[in-house]
């Protein structure tokens, strides 16, 4: 990741990743965007939008599964990441997302998220 990029900030706070994580998103949203542009290889503002949607909340939810076991915080974003990049798009995913089969679930949303706000914003 490009240490000199700036952080993009949440556009929605009440919702998706940062609503989903109450009193740990401000610590937790920094860690998850650069643990997923990392682990995707996709730009921060692509992680911010798909973090901003329900995917991100879906994320979030199992981040708060893994603090709920125990894992510190950092320890649970690594294996919600983890998790996420060892899954694979299936058939039914692609024909309801036009994701390609095969793609690691977590690149799959993250580009599908940053599609779907540019043809939004078009």
């Amino acid at each position: 990741m490009n240490t000199n990029q700036q952080m993009p900030a949440t556009q929605n706070d009440a919702w998706g990743f940062w609503g989903t994580m109450n009193e740990h998103a401000s610590t937790a949203w920094p860690l998850a965007m650069t643990a997923i542009s990392d682990a995707t290889g996709q730009p921060l503002e692509s992680v911010r939008v798909f973090l901003d949607s329900r995917h991100g909340r879906h994320f979030a939810d199992d981040l708060q599964n893994g603090l709920y076991r125990g894992q510190t915080l950092a320890d649970a974003i690594n294996a919600a990441t983890q998790q996420w990049m060892g899954w694979t798009i299936g058939r039914q995913t692609s024909k309801q997302y036009g994701i390609p089969r095969g793609l690691p679930y977590l690149t799959g949303f993250v580009i599908h998220c940053e599609i779907a706000e540019e043809s939004i914003a078009a």
